[in-house]
């Protein structure tokens, strides 16, 4: 298949730049895989569409605060954005101004309380560099780095709880897994007050799932490589879902990725950790997903492949135009989909 396959016109005022004032006030485009069949909601009516003895599966990775604004040495602005932690204090950056930035540039943060040293570069025009601080590096970066938001949004974010779902915990994404910013708590306690189960894996969101297809054949898109976990307790949730006769529900692609990385061949699941780089693209058989909730993906992206995997691509495609002609809001801040 070709990435232009995957092509749609998105009027550019209907990307979002703000989060809603309410969660989960967004619209709810509802999409069967099967027949194309659509239905417009809000998310807060999500319990409708959800039945007893289902189980949702959530990602619980929390954004790093890993975008830096620093002086150089020499005086002028720069920012560095965190990537990847290889220990001792050293991380694979992305920086601004790169022609300022060579090993050996020194960067002060704040009023000094966070300083780096650029190392070394690294393929692709990436940076080691060297951090020096007192301290948890955490709490130092919650004082003084900002939410690395998607590059298509503009405003600047009010509130860095916004990016951040109600349920995340375990520090280490480069961007929000999306779909769950629509939840709130209240939402979460009805649906397991209605028998639902709920349980959590960790996928640590790269930049990279911004990264758009370049190759012109979408079997030549080389993934990139993002960092996942399943617990025990979340491959017993699953397994007794599965054999009951429930609906395994992801919230998110990630979440998909996830499961689908380390299920066995029968849809079974252990307890499992590790890098995935899984590319699931029309013609892929899901081993455990049974329906998945999502946002609106960016046209040619790895994302819309994936849905378009799970309902159909004229399917996802005649959704999305209807999408665009109701007026729904796209991406990060955007509204959300249910594909059962």
């Amino acid at each position: 298949m070709k990435t232009s396959d995957f092509d749609f016109e998105l009027p550019e005022e209907l990307i979002a730049q703000t989060p809603l004032e309410r969660r989960d006030a967004s619209r709810l485009l509802t999409l069967d895989k099967t027949t194309g069949e659509t239905q417009h909601m809000h998310f807060y009516d999500l319990p409708s569409l959800l039945r007893p003895g289902d189980c949702l599966v959530l990602n619980d990775s929390r954004v790093l605060p890993a975008r830096l604004i620093g002086r150089r040495s020499g005086g002028g602005a720069c920012e560095v954005l965190l990537l990847i932690d290889r220990g001792d204090k050293v991380w694979e950056c992305l920086v601004r101004p790169g022609r300022k930035l060579r090993p050996g540039a020194k960067v002060t943060f704040g009023d000094g309380e966070l300083t780096a040293e650029v190392i070394d570069e690294v393929e692709g025009g990436n940076r080691l560099v060297r951090f020096d601080y007192e301290g948890i590096f955490l709490e130092v970066l919650e004082r003084l780095g900002k939410m690395p938001l998607p590059p298509y949004i503009k405003a600047e974010l009010q509130d860095n709880e916004r990016y951040q779902t109600v349920y995340s915990r375990v520090t280490g994404s480069a961007a929000a897994p999306t779909a769950g910013l629509h939840f709130t708590k209240e939402l979460l306690d009805q649906i397991l007050s209605m028998g639902v189960k709920v349980c959590y894996v960790t996928l640590h969101v790269g930049l990279g799932t911004f990264r758009p297809v370049k190759a012109e054949d979408i079997q030549d898109h080389e993934m990139h490589s993002e960092y996942c976990v399943i617990p025990q307790e979340t491959a017993d949730v699953i397994n007794e879902t599965r054999r009951n006769g429930g609906r395994v529900i992801c919230v998110g692609t990630t979440s998909c990725r996830t499961i689908e990385s380390w299920a066995a061949e029968d849809g079974t699941m252990k307890a499992s950790a590790g890098w995935t780089d899984i590319f699931i693209y029309p013609g892929y058989r899901f081993k455990v997903l049974d329906a998945l909730i999502t946002n609106f993906h960016l046209p040619q992206s790895t994302l819309i492949m994936l849905v378009s995997a799970l309902a159909g691509r004229e399917h996802v495609l005649a959704a999305y135009a209807e999408a665009v002609k109701e007026r729904y809001r796209f991406f990060s801040f955007g509204d959300a989909m249910f594909i059962s």
